[in-house]
């Protein structure tokens, strides 16, 4: 048998073993159409290669006439990996736009002729030529709105003529006016067409096409190819599945896996119907569900199936619900604080708890909304010493907008602007695209969050260091960007919610979970995107093995006093026993919270303490300090040695308020140096013993 040739003569049950019920029912299904919903963490890359190995096994296909797709390379080449570990080798797995590629290219002598059109390597610099002569901004962030627009419309098989109509029944937020993006994209494929280029939704178009016009084309690629299995299904577009419809023909040897509860891509043209409509198109297919969670601990699987079984109005195929294989874990954690620097500091010392635990830093995660919010933990973290790495975006100080921003202040600097930090900074960046009104999404909206999270730093430095200007804003920024640690396959991943999609850690921190970034705010009034907001949250709960946190912040910044309501998603999943249900019930009582979600108290006049500074001091700023001077001077003198030695700013040995701290305080043991905010395992073993010294008597 063919089968046992390719896998070595390797048994029928080797293949088998080890599998689940369902699992197996997968494998083993009948050679026809075969939709396997797969829950997350339920080993469907697992239950796809045993499948095509029992396939080829069986005899039922050669390996050479399988092609398996799935939507990025990491994934297929995990795939090509795992079907060579069963003895399978010449079956392909490939990103769908990589096998159109291969394909394009054997075909291109008999249906387009000629030498072959080179493959664009990134548009914008088209849709720039094409934006100026439609008339339209040429601007960085505007191009790549036009570009995203111009990847929906082609994805979903929507013509430069048919845009305008398309766009406004889809609901679309067009970076400019439609009949403006209708133009851009109309130029935009005559030029590229002018200049002999294509791009990569153009490798799908020209496959389907040279398919569905050429029969001899069609019937030597049916002939080369029998079993086709499609991962991640809820994630196709409409062009693929055009594409996929030509590779099939009036064939149904397809298997398709995907999950309904993980679509989050439909922005960019993505659906689940035809995973949802795989049996109307199909009435005679198998269909398995994956529902045992190998990934997560029970108590994980709980609070994932909570999310998501709050979704209103699921279609019955996306009806999974979990069920834990692992043993018992900690229960999910609950934190509320008073501004985002603090919630960045407490997760960033949980961290580095973790890691002090024996947990690897490579498999802790924190995930956010929006990119702009890596900053705070980016700070966080290197005031720890903790190594990170941005994962699906750049860091935050690398971003364009923040260059030119930083560009822009460094100049005005020099003109010695007058008037309070935070309205300077605002006025300079308002050219920059910082509007009073967020845009409504896109990488417009992402530039305005880069550059109000600037001016949220002139207001924490505001809050911090009487009469700051902006030339004293300007080094600070320096010293934060040059401080910032380098990417390191050991560190922390920091990555928005989309850019974990298909990655798995030990521990995950969700923080951000207020309204207006979970669900964003351009998603509200509309029921389908914050339905896909909810899904974000799902996928972003199933991403944690064992360790799970999600917290939220009253206020952006330190003393910033603009109010937020933690995220709606959360209501309902947080214990009635827990600290933050009680806290929030006492606030909505009016009287005072109590338990270790309380805020922490003044030592001096017991207030609750509601900002990072008076934190790490344990007192209101107004109240008297019993600070010791000389030592403070000793510390500060220490800490620049160390600074120095270790060719790092200060505040990243400890900031100016841990200092004060510790000359106020005055701890006399480890115990009580590592209880003042700010000081955890790691600045401990790395400082401790330093500080302690200078706190000795007669030193």
């Amino acid at each position: 048998m063919v089968g046992r040739q390719v896998a070595h003569g390797e048994p029928a049950d080797t293949l088998l073993a080890g599998l689940d019920p369902e699992q197996l029912a997968a494998v083993r299904a009948p050679r026809g159409p075969v939709c396997v919903l797969a829950g997350a963490g339920t080993g469907k890359t697992r239950t796809i290669v045993h499948r095509v190995a029992q396939l080829i096994h069986s005899g039922h296909v050669a390996p050479g006439q399988v092609l398996a797709v799935t939507f990025t390379a990491r994934a297929a080449g995990e795939m090509r990996t795992r079907l060579r570990g069963l003895g399978v080798h010449g079956a392909q797995a490939r990103t769908f736009h990589a096998a159109a590629l291969r394909q394009l290219r054997y075909f291109w002598p008999r249906v387009v002729g000629g030498p072959q059109w080179d493959l664009l390597d990134g548009k914008l610099r088209i849709v720039s030529q094409a934006a100026h002569r439609a008339g339209v901004g040429t601007e960085s962030e505007v191009l790549r709105d036009l570009a995203t627009e111009i990847e929906w419309a082609k994805a979903s098989l929507v013509a430069p003529d048919d845009y305008v109509a398309e766009a406004g029944r889809a609901g679309r937020a067009s970076p400019a006016p439609a009949e403006q993006v209708a133009s851009v994209y109309r130029w935009y494929e005559s030029l590229k067409a002018k200049a002999n280029l294509l791009d990569f939704d153009d490798l799908l178009l020209h496959t389907a096409a040279a398919l569905d016009e050429h029969a001899a084309v069609a019937e030597e690629f049916r002939d080369r190819y029998r079993c086709f299995v499609v991962d991640e299904y809820q994630d196709v577009t409409p062009l693929q599945q055009r594409v996929l419809d030509a590779w099939l023909g009036d064939r149904d040897d397809l298997t398709v896996v995907g999950d309904a509860n993980q679509t989050i891509y439909s922005f960019a043209g993505a659906s689940p119907r035809p995973l949802l409509g795989f049996t109307r198109r199909f009435p005679h297919a198998a269909v398995v569900r994956l529902e045992r969670d190998y990934r997560s601990t029970p108590e994980v699987v709980s609070l994932a199936n909570r999310v998501i079984g709050a979704a209103r109005d699921r279609p019955a195929g996306s009806r999974l619900k979990l069920v834990g294989q692992r043993e018992s874990g900690p229960e999910p954690s609950f934190a509320e604080f008073e501004d985002e620097p603090t919630e960045a500091a407490a997760v960033a010392r949980r961290i580095g708890e973790l890691i002090d635990a024996g947990t690897p830093a490579s498999e802790i995660a924190v995930l956010y909304r929006v990119n702009a919010q890596s900053e705070a933990y980016e700070q966080a973290l290197s005031e720890l010493d903790i190594p990170y790495l941005v994962r699906g975006g750049e860091r935050f100080f690398a971003r364009v907008e923040v260059r030119q921003a930083m560009a822009a202040l460094r100049t005005a600097a020099g003109s010695a602007p007058t008037g309070e930090l935070p309205k300077v900074v605002r006025e300079l960046l308002e050219p920059l695209g910082l509007s009073p009104e967020p845009p409504a999404g896109g990488a417009a909206r992402e530039r305005w969050e880069s550059l109000l999270a600037l001016v949220e730093l002139a207001e924490e430095l505001a809050s911090h260091v009487e009469g700051a200007d902006l030339a004293q804003y300007v080094v600070e920024l320096d010293v934060r960007a040059r401080a910032q640690h380098p990417p390191t396959v050991e560190g922390v991943t920091l990555a928005s919610l989309h850019a974990a999609k298909g990655l798995e850690w030990d521990a995950v921190f969700l923080v951000g979970l207020v309204e207006g970034t979970m669900p964003i705010q351009h998603a509200d009034g509309n029921d389908a995107a914050v339905e896909e907001e909810r899904r974000l949250l799902y996928v972003g709960v199933t991403r944690a093995r064992r360790h799970l946190a999600l917290s939220w912040s009253l206020s952006r910044g330190d003393g910033n006093r603009r109010p937020r309501r933690r995220s709606r998603f959360l209501y309902g999943l947080i214990p009635e026993e827990h600290p933050t249900a009680r806290l929030t019930r006492a606030r909505r009582a009016g009287g005072a919270a109590t338990g270790p979600a309380a805020a922490a108290r003044c030592r001096v006049c017991g207030a609750a303490l509601i900002n990072a500074v008076a934190t790490k001091l344990g007192r209101c700023a107004t109240c008297p300090a019993d600070l010791d001077e000389e030592l403070l001077a000793r510390l500060r003198e220490w800490r620049a040695k160390r600074a120095r030695a270790l060719k790092v700013p200060a505040y990243v040995v400890f900031t100016d308020a841990t200092l004060m701290a510790i000359a106020e305080q005055r701890p006399a043991d480890a115990s009580a140096l590592v209880s003042i905010a700010g000081i955890g395992a790691t600045k401990l073993d790395k400082f401790g013993s330093e500080v302690l010294a200078l706190l000795r008597p007669g030193v």
